[in-house]
């Protein structure tokens, strides 16, 4: 594919080769500084989506990205996102106050039919991702299950599926502590997952870059590396920036569950520049 250079910040709209979803009480709307992907009043049991994509209507295999290749996105968000690292628990926090759903930007081989029917896949991702409470995606042993992260996953790797003969015996135990710590290492290593949790201030302008190179993968924001893997994804995946309203737990010890929020007034994830070369 040849190089892309979007300017938001300069009037311009999105590529033609991208598509426009504005499910429910999703909005993409032009802003003073550039493209913002809104949820206006979303609630609960009822999907609200705003997303530019550019794989709807291909089949997984003509998805258009795969390595070398390295995708700047300069972006920023309404609100700042519930964090692990906040002192408040966050039951206790307003969330017209925070960013609530899931948000971000990145590659991804669009697996759960959120927006177009598709069969099912296992999930390859490479991308900045963020999720609030009641979120828990705990899949990185050391990484909290929801916030503001860079992130990477590829669960359709042949060792992913040399290991679920043994799910049966092995989520039991993933319930003990000690055998969690010691196991999941091996299961998080087959579905090459690998996360970091970013501390920096959501609703400030920031750089956000992703390498994505045949044997390693690495991720920054303002220039500063924040996460590499020698374990990326494998293409061809598909580009998505969005933002919506809704939770998803899926943890080690056998916990799924997805979920639709309540999220009061406006919230917006805000772009003001993309590169893809």
């Amino acid at each position: 594919m040849p190089p892309l250079h979007v300017s938001f910040a300069q009037g311009a709209g999105p590529s033609e080769r991208w598509n426009r979803w504005e499910i429910s009480r999703g909005r993409i709307e032009p802003s003073a500084e550039g493209l913002r992907l809104t949820t206006v009043d979303a609630q609960a049991g009822e999907y609200s989506n705003a997303q530019l994509d550019d794989y709807t209507g291909l089949p997984r295999r003509r998805f258009l990205w795969r390595p070398p290749l390295t995708l700047t996105v300069r972006a920023r968000f309404s609100h700042p996102g519930f964090s692990p690292l906040d002192r408040q628990e966050p039951a206790a926090i307003d969330p017209a106050a925070r960013l609530v759903g899931t948000a971000g930007f990145g590659f991804w081989n669009d697996p759960f039919q959120f927006t177009e029917k598709r069969l099912p896949a296992p999930p390859r991702a490479l991308w900045f991702f963020y999720a609030s409470p009641p979120s828990d995606m705990k899949l990185d042993l050391h990484t909290p299950g929801w916030g503001w992260k860079a992130a990477a996953i590829d669960a359709g790797r042949l060792p992913f599926f040399l290991l679920l003969p043994t799910a049966p015996v092995a989520i039991p135990l993933m319930r003990l502590p000690a055998a969690y710590r010691r196991l999941w290492p091996i299961g998080q290593a087959a579905i090459g997952v690998a996360e970091a949790l970013l501390s920096v201030d959501m609703t400030a302008w920031h750089t956000y870059t992703i390498r994505w190179e045949p044997r390693r993968a690495a991720f920054a924001v303002d220039g500063q590396e924040v996460l590499a893997t020698a374990r990326p994804p494998r293409g061809p995946l598909g580009l998505v920036l969005w933002l919506d309203n809704q939770a998803m737990v899926v943890t080690p010890q056998g916990r799924f569950r997805h979920l639709v929020l309540d999220r009061p007034g406006r919230q917006w994830l805000e772009l003001a520049e993309l590169t893809l070369e």
